[in-house]
């Protein structure tokens, strides 16, 4: 059974609510209380539609977190959420700045 890499589930929430308040967010995101929403940045483990939720709000699969990807460098994850939850570039920008990311830290090895 593969574990879900929580730490980098909260470190992308964290990244893409900024400053907004956890209450802007659960409203943001739909059907996920702000205790619940709180519990998940800091560690906790979703159930499974408030993490199917969740994913949908940070644009990633739900398999991003569990996995091969979930053992990817401390520093590709930050570089990652940074671009998710940047709110200046077009998503179709970050996403393809993320691509180019992965395939460098892919060839690091």
């Amino acid at each position: 059974m593969q574990s879900l890499n929580t730490s980098l589930l909260s470190e992308m929430i964290k990244s893409k609510r900024g400053n907004r308040g956890l209450r802007e967010i659960s409203q943001e995101i739909g059907g996920i209380s702000v205790s619940t929403l709180s519990r998940v940045e800091n560690g906790n483990l979703p159930d499974i539609e408030t993490y199917i939720r969740i994913c949908k709000w940070l644009g990633v699969s739900t398999d991003y977190f569990a996995g091969e990807d979930a053992d990817v460098s401390k520093k590709q994850q930050v570089v990652v959420a940074n671009l998710r939850a940047d709110k200046t570039l077009p998503p179709e920008l970050a996403e393809a700045l993320i691509k180019m990311i992965n395939l460098a830290y892919d060839n690091v090895d």
